[in-house]
């Protein structure tokens, strides 16, 4: 008992600008995507610095799998909101988001001025880029998320339904559908669906060190509610403001984004190149670019947000976004947290989350054709090079941003030689 009193004493103990601080340069150095950042956290946060137990920690990672919305965004959320409260969650977000904003940001304010030969080779290089990484990343989401036939299957029919569906609801159809079908696997096999759930495992000893007021939770359900439903009425009375637009766009794909990371794209994409704000170019080369920072790749909203405001108000754009698409999924987090370890144990929720993942595969690889493939690999010296990108990532481990380097010396002596 004592024990567990000094836990929770230890989690809570400390104040927003430290935790502000220690998220700084978390921002500023981790590399490699959300799985690695989660590795950062657990060595900072669980074993050199004690601000929470690993169970507790545990069961944050459980959470925000099974929400949707940046995986680890949300954990530095729960840490921070866990040792400062509702100042330090917003530390944490601050200081884990600014430093990848601020350099998309940048790199989005200088793109303009990369149209020569070199920029053009520089932008082609970082298409390569997102080739290799976002097969990487279907390859590992389809071994964790689609370990058997059912699954698998699942993901196969969403890929097939995307093809044939030409609508801007394509998304959430499918994965709607995903998650119904997951329902119905687990009918039909419950041992095997209920084993590979992915949030049904070790309900944490010190839970009541991360519950919240059922206020909060039920203020933060609403508030997600409202903004999902009321944006797109809010932007039809007042169509002439364009932030409402730009806001609304990457709050709805910031709430549909089950399993985080790379998922965002197809959604983005649908969003952004497909109603004619920026050029499917102009998207891959962002893309390939926020591969090169640290911190969440939804920081990759912020380039986007620069990219389709007017000329004269692009921090405002850039802010929007980035706001709109982290927004949801930490109003997620504060309205489940007291919830969580009585809904995480029911078989339906499970069985819907599987599903809905397995429906993500099918949409990540639909993605990865149109347009990741078609618009980066036009001759044999591209698909080389994204070879042998993907096999420095999968095979020997190498950092991305060594990737991204070599992506890019590649498109600038492949568009020179032309």
């Amino acid at each position: 008992m004592e024990s567990e009193s000094t836990s929770r004493q230890q989690t809570r103990a400390g104040n927003a600008f430290e935790v502000l601080w220690v998220f700084l340069q978390m921002g500023c150095t981790c590399f490699g995507g959300p799985i690695a950042h989660l590795g950062y956290f657990r060595r900072e946060f669980v074993e050199r610095r004690r601000w929470l137990d690993d169970t507790t920690y545990t069961d944050l990672i459980a959470l925000c799998q099974f929400l949707p919305g940046p995986a680890s965004s949300q954990v530095g959320f729960s840490i921070g909101l866990l040792r400062a409260g509702w100042w330090g969650g917003l530390a944490a977000w601050l200081g884990f988001t600014l430093p990848s904003a601020v350099l998309l940001t940048g790199y989005a304010s200088l793109a303009r001025l990369l149209d020569n030969t070199l920029g053009k080779g520089l932008v082609h290089g970082l298409k390569l880029v997102a080739v290799a990484v976002v097969a990487q990343a279907i390859w590992d989401m389809a071994r964790r998320l689609c370990p058997d036939r059912a699954r698998a299957a699942i993901a196969l029919a969403a890929l097939a339904l995307l093809s044939v569906l030409d609508t801007v609801y394509a998304q959430l159809i499918v994965i709607g559908g995903g998650a119904l079908l997951g329902t119905v696997v687990s009918r039909m096999s419950p041992a095997s669906s209920s084993s590979a759930a992915p949030v049904a495992s070790n309900a944490s000893a010190d839970a009541r060190a991360f519950a919240l007021p059922r206020a909060a939770s039920g203020i933060a359900l609403v508030l997600f509610c409202v903004l999902l439903a009321g944006l797109p009425a809010l932007e039809a009375l007042l169509p002439a403001t364009w932030t409402i637009r730009v806001f609304d766009v990457f709050y709805r794909s910031g709430a549909l984004v089950f399993g985080g990371g790379h998922v965002v794209l197809p959604l983005l994409q649908q969003a952004t190149v497909a109603s004619g704000w920026i050029s499917a170019n102009d998207f891959l080369a962002g893309y390939g670019a926020a591969q090169a920072v640290p911190g969440p790749l939804f920081t990759f909203a912020s380039y986007l947000g620069w990219m389709m405001s007017p000329s004269s108000a692009h921090w405002l754009g850039a802010l929007c976004a980035t706001v709109g698409i982290f927004l949801p999924g930490l109003l997620l987090v504060i309205a489940v947290l007291p919830h969580w370890q009585a809904l995480r144990t029911r078989p339906s929720v499970a069985a819907l989350l599987a599903g809905a993942n397995a429906a993500v595969v099918g949409l990540l690889a639909s993605a990865f054709y149109a347009p990741v493939w078609t618009s980066a690999v036009l001759s044999a010296t591209d698909f080389a090079v994204a070879v042998v990108s993907l096999l420095l990532l999968t095979r020997w481990n190498v950092r991305p941003l060594f990737v991204v380097l070599l992506c890019a010396g590649a498109g600038i002596v492949e568009t020179f030689v032309r």
